[in-house]
């Protein structure tokens, strides 16, 4: 049984829960709690685990060898009694950890239900990752909360692949979720060749200090202590992903850092203004994406690189939108720009990108003014499929190989033109044709202006800073590929013509209506 499966499994057993009052959204915590004693159980048991055991009677054949009443109430105090555990880890995941399970029978069901799993082969496939099966089902599903903005593996992979991650360097996710692109970090670094000349220090510094988080919510940064911990990350003395607020003085408390890899919540702070705390964030501002983007350029290292998943409004939003753009193109070199298609995330109609700088110029890391000269966009949205369930987006299976770079079915002609240094300054040539580029029709847009007709119908450009300042106003929404989708209000009809089609339509349709009504009732 592969890990698939698994997880179909799993979240089957929801319906049975149902019974008990639980909905998707309960179900996962619950499940994931009593998953996290059984996958601890089988990595000690594998010889995996060595740090952060459980207490004896808090174990995996604690609860299998119990039924009934004696089963759910020891569960309970289980719950209880790992909340306040000595090791500050396990007390972090269980914290304020309680079960709304009230029959027992649901209990052993789970449990039964867990032991039957072949547990080798979910070994193999990684225990890990099976559990991120679970919580990527569990955002497709439940299409609320954190799981609306869930961050696909194959770009989490993507962005991974493009910045290179290396032991030794700090990386950090401001806005955490279950630690996705955290672990995806580690894994490539684990992929290298060289990971295994490291010494025992180098190591440990990987599996404590190497990775920083911050997530807001505690349930959601209990599945990514919980995530984290299976993949052997093990973080300091509150795990690698911290309770607190990246926009308030967990995030200003933060170190600068090598890397930052991001999808930061969408929206509007319901608090105004006021709910960044922030007193180091120059550009005072309500949109949640304008601030975390601002504590990303600032929280680098001089050299240090980003890659961070933002929605189309702050390429364009004017007043502190333009301010912030501007001045994370003076300190950072802002080489690329990645146009996602809609509907990778389960919001639909949200459209986004990825933007990719460097802390400093490409020639010095260390410069403060003028950084980026010239911006390389890649447009993946345009004429692009309807992606979701039956139209999957990229390949979440591709791992970090030297020979997988670029193979990704929609993600891999950008990684092929990104190249292969980190920081977007290798060789780069404009002209990419994939997915029917050629035959696109070219939008009326001042990027097509003296432009080569050939070259205007790449997906890969490249644009100047001056060219965005003048022609642009520094908004970096920039597409010249018409899409097929996209409707021009110029183009349309006039309001009154437009209410009278839509009239003429409802009444056609009232009339087919009666006409059915009529022949159900037997009426000639």
């Amino acid at each position: 049984m592969r890990n698939n499966d698994i997880v179909q499994k799993l979240w089957n057993l929801c319906d049975v829960l149902r019974d008990d009052g639980i909905n998707y959204s309960d179900y996962v915590t619950e499940l994931v709690l009593l998953l996290f004693i059984k996958m601890v159980h089988e990595n000690e048991e594998a010889g995996i685990l060595a740090a952060h055991t459980l207490p004896e009677h808090c174990r995996w054949p604690e609860l299998a060898s119990r039924s009934g009443l004696n089963l759910l109430n020891h569960y309970r105090q289980m719950l209880v009694d790992l909340s306040k555990d000595q090791d500050p880890l396990i007390a972090a995941i269980y914290a304020d950890a309680q079960t709304r399970l009230r029959e027992p029978r649901h209990l052993e069901q789970m449990i039964k239900t867990l032991d039957q799993i072949d547990w080798f082969s979910a070994k193999q496939d990684g225990l890990g990752d099976l559990y991120e099966g679970l919580l990527e089902k569990n955002a497709g599903e439940t299409k609320s909360g954190a799981g609306q903005y869930f961050t696909p593996r194959a770009l989490i992979n993507s962005m991974v692949r493009c910045l290179q991650p290396k032991a030794g360097e700090v990386i950090q996710d401001p806005a955490a979720g279950t630690a996705g692109f955290l672990i995806a970090a580690d894994q490539y670094i684990k992929s290298q060749s060289d990971y295994d000349d490291l010494t025992l220090q180098q190591v440990r510094f990987q599996k404590q200090k190497a990775f920083i988080g911050v997530e807001l919510v505690p349930n959601t940064r209990r599945l990514a202590l919980m995530n984290c911990l299976l993949h052997g990350m093990e973080g300091d003395e509150e795990g690698v992903v911290h309770l607190g607020n990246a926009l308030g003085q967990a995030g200003a408390a933060l170190p600068k850092v090598d890397i930052i890899l991001a999808n930061p919540p969408f929206g509007t702070s319901k608090g105004g203004e006021a709910s960044n705390t922030r007193d180091d964030l120059t550009y005072k501002t309500s949109n949640k994406q304008l601030a975390f983007l601002q504590h990303i350029y600032r929280g680098l290292k001089p050299g240090g690189r980003a890659a961070v998943v933002l929605p189309d409004n702050v390429l364009f939003e004017a007043g502190v939108g333009t301010e912030v753009r501007r001045d994370l193109m003076d300190k950072c070199n802002l080489h690329t720009i990645l146009r996602l298609p809609t509907g990778i995330f389960y919001a639909q109609g949200v459209k986004t990108n990825v933007l990719f700088f460097q802390k400093g110029s490409a020639s010095d890391p260390y410069q403060q003014e003028g950084c980026t000269q010239a911006v390389w966009v890649y447009d993946l949205r345009t004429n692009m499929p309807s992606f979701g369930k039956r139209t999957p987006f990229g390949n979440a299976a591709i791992g970090f190989t030297e020979a997988e770079f670029g193979t990704d079915p929609h993600l891999g002609p950008f990684e092929q033109v990104f190249g292969t240094n980190p920081n977007g300054t290798g060789l780069r040539t404009e002209g990419e044709y994939s997915f029917g580029a050629e035959k696109v029709e070219l939008a009326e847009d001042a990027a097509n202006q003296d432009t080569d007709p050939e070259l205007a119908h790449s997906r890969w450009r490249c644009f100047s800073r001056e060219w965005i300042r003048d022609h642009k106003g520094d908004s970096l929404d920039i597409s010249w590929l018409k899409d097929k989708n996209s409707v021009d209000a110029a183009d349309l009809p006039e309001p009154l013509e437009l209410a009278n089609e839509a009239k003429d339509e409802l009444e056609a349709a009232l009339a087919e209506l009666q006409e059915l009504v009529k022949a159900l009732e037997g009426v000639e």
